[in-house]
């Protein structure tokens, strides 16, 4: 059984094309939503939910993992680190799954950046409101930053009624809440980030699948400056960039 991450839109294709292939696979998704699309797409099981510690080690035990295939959000999660630990423990292959990083454009307005702490000092010196792209993950960091200043933060993310109640729980205000599902164009982010007035753009170099070159053409047509948290591939593992990599990978061990 091979084990896959799930959470980026290219996701879908590698695992149909593995289930095509003949791995059996199962699936660790966000949300139930992302377990029905892997189950259509040709994962035998999928499972969401807050898995702890010992949930992913039953499960690597009960299934008889040989492999995993991390394909979640360049930006690795609680789920991503844990599976981590447990790969590096018992010896099961662990392929990622990146995107590739584009060449940011050379202007005064970009900020290139290497953590959230260091992306929310930033955005604060820079406006007094800080709109994010990068979702409800590491919300708090920023809301921390913030707590003794008088800035807004405006948060777009996935409209699923648990990342909503998760950014009200925080205390952001249904006004600074934007629950859209993307990719955006160049001219609704334009159109999103100059109705909101926002003065700083936050966003990830999650690659151009991401979106990511259509937010900064937006903010920069409006002269906003835009902080870009770069990654950090530090114990990334087995990079892989291509469904071709990974199944050339699985079939040198499996």
């Amino acid at each position: 059984m091979i084990l896959l991450l799930s959470g980026t839109c290219e996701g879908r294709d590698i695992t149909a094309r593995l289930s095509r292939e003949g791995y059996k696979l199962i699936t660790i998704a966000s949300t139930e939503y992302g377990c029905k699309q892997a189950l259509y797409d040709g994962s035998q099981e999928a499972v969401s939910g807050e898995l702890g510690w010992k949930d992913l080690a039953s499960l690597l035990e009960q299934k008889a993992v040989k492999a995993v295939v991390d394909l979640s959000h360049p930006f690795p999660g609680r789920i991503s680190n844990l599976m981590k630990e447990l790969c590096d423990q018992q010896g099961i292959l662990r392929l990622r799954y990146l995107r590739e990083e584009i060449e940011l454009p050379d202007n005064s307005l970009i900020y290139p950046v290497f953590s959230w702490a260091e992306a929310a000092h930033k955005a604060a010196s820079l406006g007094d409101t800080l709109f994010l792209t990068t979702g409800s993950n590491n919300l708090e960091v920023f809301l921390d930053s913030i707590k003794d200043k008088a800035l807004r933060i405006i948060v777009r993310i996935l409209p699923e009624s648990r990342i909503v109640k998760k950014c009200q729980d925080l205390g952001l205000a249904p006004r600074d809440i934007v629950a859209m599902q993307g990719p955006f164009s160049k001219e609704m982010n334009r159109i999103t980030f100059k109705s909101y007035n926002a003065s700083v753009i936050v966003t990830k170099d999650s690659g151009k699948a991401g979106g990511i070159d259509t937010k900064i053409s937006a903010a920069l047509s409006l002269n906003i400056p835009v902080v870009v948290i770069k990654r950090d591939k530090t114990g990334a593992g087995i990079i892989v960039r291509t469904c071709d990599e990974i199944i050339e990978k699985l079939e040198a061990v499996l």
